[in-house]
């Protein structure tokens, strides 16, 4: 069995309308092995969501466009298959964690009917009705809720109990790969820890890979092994956690998300939050797309995309070290 299950190559996506084009992904590389959690980090803008959308298939039909790359997952290439194949492979062996629990559950079901709902689909193991709803009243124990409120409605539930409940949907059919976009945006401190510390334990019990999108790198620091920094389209910088949070080398993006961290030693120190807006994704500047916030920019950063330097597995997009070389 490969210990790689996942290998993006040379990934782009783009959204076209009769009006304009937004290059939404530009190029991006990534891999993830089995058991392990890469987090995706990065400005809202910054192509994360296109990213999780594309490895299950469900960018929209009439403007999501894929025009170069490949996306291998467990050795295939899923951006090839029929969307019957593709169907088997989504929610069972894949599963995606969706942005807003408030939006994501269907309030005219009980939660047990929609978890159910997945493990009718994917009955490969030819449960019975009886053990199917077993299996319900396993998963929602497992996140946390008595297996008694199945019947209960999404309007009865608080929105941490939710957020529980759409993990519950995710890790029904024990998929080998969880896709967790934002999972805990919608929910306070408390449950937000919670909430991950469970995600966290859960992963490891049922040895599940895991890709984090965040924009907070204190998430990415409690719950991943590598991290993938993203900004305009591009993965800018990559590395295991200690490469991202120990190494002096980053890319100057990097170090605007971390100077964006509170730091809970110096009370009267201001926030230092980095300068401008995301480009325009219809109109990205010709070198590198973040020189026009950059302030190390130079002449060259302006006309010429940089080349990834690499540290090792640490890789950052940037003239500057290129240049030292």
């Amino acid at each position: 069995m490969s210990e790689k299950l996942l290998e993006i190559k040379d990934l782009e996506v783009i959204y076209k309308t009769d009006l304009e084009t937004v290059y939404a992904v530009n190029g991006i590389n990534l891999s993830l092995n089995r058991g392990e959690t890469v987090g995706i980090v990065g400005e809202t803008g910054a192509g994360k969501t296109t990213t999780a959308l594309s490895i299950m298939r469900l960018l929209p039909s009439n403007t999501g466009v894929i025009p170069n790359g490949s996306i291998t997952f467990d050795g295939q290439n899923i951006l090839t298959l029929k969307e019957g194949d593709m169907r088997a492979i989504r929610g069972e062996r894949i599963s995606m964690i969706f942005q807003d629990p408030m939006t994501s559950l269907n309030p005219v079901l009980s939660v047990g009917d929609q978890i159910e709902e997945a493990l009718i689909l994917h009955n490969h193991e030819k449960r019975t009705k009886e053990q199917i709803k077993m299996r319900v009243e396993e998963t929602l124990e497992l996140v946390g809720i008595p297996s008694f409120r199945k019947n209960e409605y999404p309007h009865q539930f608080s929105g941490g109990m939710k957020q529980r409940v759409v993990i519950a949907i995710a890790l029904a059919c024990e998929p080998e790969l969880l896709i967790a976009d934002e999972p805990t945006t919608a929910l306070d401190v408390t449950i937000q820890a919670q909430v991950l510390a469970m995600m966290k334990e859960l992963k490891d019990k049922m040895q599940t890979s895991m890709i984090m999108i965040t924009h907070d790198l204190g998430i990415v620091a409690l719950t991943c092994d590598k991290v993938a920094v993203m900004y305009a389209g591009e993965i800018v910088e990559f590395g295991t956690v200690e490469d991202i949070f120990r190494s002096e080398k980053h890319h100057p993006y990097t170090i605007g998300l971390f100077g964006s961290i509170p730091n809970l030693e110096q009370e009267s120190e201001r926030l230092d939050p980095i300068d401008g807006l995301m480009p325009d994704p219809t109109d990205l500047p010709a070198g590198c797309k973040f020189s026009p916030r950059c302030p190390s920019c130079m002449e060259i950063c302006k006309t010429s995309p940089p080349n990834d330097y690499y540290d090792g597995e640490h890789r950052i997009k940037c003239h500057l070290f290129n240049i030292e070389d």
